[in-house]
């Protein structure tokens, strides 16, 4: 039996939690920290991160000279530990069939591994299905953009051992609702991203079983109709959940406040969007296809050639302590739309929560200036990071 102690994360009050094996046994709430050393130090559920393209110089997506490795996964899960997710997808962006092919099977494998199979949860498919245009497309290489091909899709899949959990794509392309219902009907999410669909293609993927929004005021052209635009018709349906990056470079503050305010704590998922350049210094690199990436002394990485973002250097903790920032919402809310919401979506009804029965996947840390500090992770009652 391993015990912990700090403040719950929903209400600052001294708890000691029961570990027993892999499981929380029970959750003692307590007059006072009987450490005075714990005092500033919260207990909450592991974050999970649906976007995780990479990390630390390994990326998901990439072929050739910067071939995945298992090893490689496996430095990019523990980087993860040591900013606090405990679960995550690695996210496969827009490339060739046979590198897709090549990385899913790599990643299936990892699915095995007991060095990181614990926290790996499936795969997300942001691409190849995405809008072609300038602006929609984002930072995916165009000549890999294509339309949604199911036959395609099945092979990838077949690829990843079935663990891809979800398929972010553009619902305006040939095919695109075809492709949705097929992926309800196999348990796969689908998630808008990346489009330029006008609102009654929007309604009706929604209507064939798309769920959630991926990076939602991200993947769209700077210039766009004040009133016949992606964003009224994501916002406006209820039955619609968003996922948002809130690194400080993605949304302005405002875009923050008013997201959080129509889909509340409830519809909302915090995503990192972190690349392989995160967690390196600042500097001009290259990505898959040669392109000039920067990422700055600030952490803003982008693609100066097209002027847009190239996913993010910021882990999901920063988030998490970023909208509380600019929102005003509490911890509790924050830790919900890191962890609590993304577990419900996916299933993972094991993790998410502080509660008796989940699995042990649980961070501690402290908060200084709106700034998460990891201090002690564990993933299913097991240490995987402690600061020294």
């Amino acid at each position: 039996m391993t015990t912990l102690e700090g403040l719950h994360y929903r209400d600052n009050t001294p708890v000691a939690i029961e570990i027993h094996n892999d499981k929380i046994a029970r959750i003692i709430r307590k007059p006072s920290l009987a450490d005075p050393a714990n005092a500033g130090l919260y207990i909450a559920p592991g974050l999970i991160d649906n976007q995780v393209n990479g990390y630390a110089g390994v990326s998901f997506g990439f072929g050739g000279t910067n071939d995945l490795t298992l090893d490689g996964i496996r430095r990019v899960t523990q980087a993860l530990w040591r900013d606090g997710v405990t679960t995550f997808l690695p996210t496969l962006t827009s490339n060739s069939q046979d590198v897709l092919i090549k990385n899913l099977r790599l990643l299936a494998q990892a699915m095995n591994d007991p060095d990181c199979s614990g926290s790996i949860a499936g795969f997300h498919l942001e691409g190849p299905y995405i809008s072609p245009q300038e602006g929609y497309r984002g930072a995916h290489p165009a000549k890999w953009v294509r339309p949604p091909d199911w036959d395609e899709f099945c092979r990838l899949n077949e690829a990843a051992g079935s663990h891809i959990r979800q398929v972010s794509l553009a619902p305006e392309l040939p095919g695109a609702m075809e492709f949705i219902r097929n992926c309800r009907k196999n348990g796969i999410i689908v998630a808008l991203g990346h489009h330029n669909a006008p609102a009654e293609v929007i309604a009706q993927a929604i209507d064939e079983g798309a769920v959630i929004a991926t990076h939602l005021g991200n993947g769209c052209a700077n210039r766009i109709d004040r009133h016949d635009n992606v964003f009224w018709p994501q916002l406006a349906d209820d039955r619609l959940l968003i996922t948002i990056i809130c690194d400080g470079f993605h949304l302005r503050p405002e875009e923050i406040r008013v997201f959080y305010k129509v889909k509340g704590k409830e519809r909302i998922v915090l995503i990192s969007d972190v690349t392989h350049f995160a967690a390196l210094p600042p500097g001009i690199y290259r990505g898959a296809d040669g392109e000039e990436i920067e990422l700055t002394t600030a952490g803003k990485l982008h693609y100066p050639a097209c002027q847009v973002l190239y996913g993010s250097a910021a882990p999901l903790r920063k988030g998490v302590g970023h909208i509380m920032q600019v929102t005003g919402c509490s911890l509790g809310d924050a830790i919900q739309m890191a962890s609590g919401n993304p577990a419900k979506i996916y299933g993972l009804h094991d993790r998410g929560a502080l509660e008796p029965g989940c699995r042990a996947d649980i961070i501690m840390f402290t908060i200084q200036d709106h700034q998460l500090h990891i201090k002690k992770t564990l993933v299913a009652g097991q240490v995987v990071f402690e600061q020294n």
